[in-house]
């Protein structure tokens, strides 16, 4: 019952596929159509936007063909593992478990497919601004890689700019982005160590400030649900780099503010 499920899924989801691409297929013929009616000289924009159009259709089918595939991979997996574990992924309890458990792994690692480019898309101004900016407590959850299991808490950062500042003059877009930040490097199997560096070393290089500091605290399910099980334990990481590392005072003033 369960291969026949699995069978009539992906039957769908080809057809699915298919009817996507038949419509992309349709969609750049109409725009091409109209362009031979148009004067040659209006043409040539138009192609262009055409052309840019019909691209990004293929790879927006192309992006999600292959999370709908990981996805249909990942479930199947998981499926395996219900019956390893004597369990019977079939009954009604359990029936769609694997799809969800799927979908939810794509999810805790989603930063694998984003990048710092999405996030800062016109997000970097030059700005005559030399006092440190501070954005503290941004809720962070993770996925630990040696286990498998969650950990989670909050991420303070600080940097000293340099003539660039990142999202000018909204403190909720600035907010947004230092978040958005956080996610691209935790929503991916971490260790806290790499975690607080990759984000340190992230911002240093969009807006080459005088110096970046961060530091997380977390919790860790390992430690929490198996090994230790102290519940109350924490972690702290930090790293500093610039005048954070080299100036005693500016770390300093960075780590009182963020008390």
């Amino acid at each position: 019952m369960g291969d026949t499920h699995l069978l009539a899924t992906k039957s769908e989801y080809q057809e699915n596929q298919q009817r996507c691409f038949d419509f992309a297929a349709e969609r750049e013929n109409s725009v091409k159509s109209l362009l031979t009616s148009l004067s040659v000289r209006d043409s040539g924009d138009m192609k262009k936007q055409a052309d840019q159009q019909c691209d990004t259709t293929r790879n927006n089918m192309d992006g999600l063909s292959s999370e709908k595939l990981l996805q249909e991979k990942l479930s199947s997996n998981y499926k395996d593992i219900l019956g390893e574990l004597g369990e019977d992924p079939t009954r009604a309890g359990l029936l769609k478990t694997p799809e969800r458990a799927a979908k939810a792994l794509m999810f805790f690692t989603k930063g694998y497919r984003e990048s710092m480019n999405d996030v800062l898309n016109d997000a970097i101004f030059d700005e005559d601004h030399d006092e440190m900016v501070i954005v503290k407590d941004i809720e962070m959850f993770s996925m630990c890689e040696h286990h498998m299991v969650p950990f989670m808490g909050k991420v303070s950062i600080g940097y000293l700019p340099n003539k660039r500042v990142l999202g000018l003059s909204k403190l909720a877009r600035v907010c947004s982005i230092f978040s958005r930040i956080v996610e691209v490097f935790s929503r991916r199997l971490q260790v806290q160590e790499r975690l607080t560096k990759q984000i340190a070393v992230a911002l240093t290089e969009a807006v080459q400030p005088a110096g970046v500091g961060v530091v997380i605290e977390a919790t860790h399910m390992c430690m929490v649900m198996r090994g230790v099980q102290k519940i109350n334990s924490k972690t702290v990481t930090s790293t500093m780099l610039g005048v954070f590392r080299e100036d005693p005072k500016t770390r300093e003033e960075f780590l009182s503010l963020i008390r």
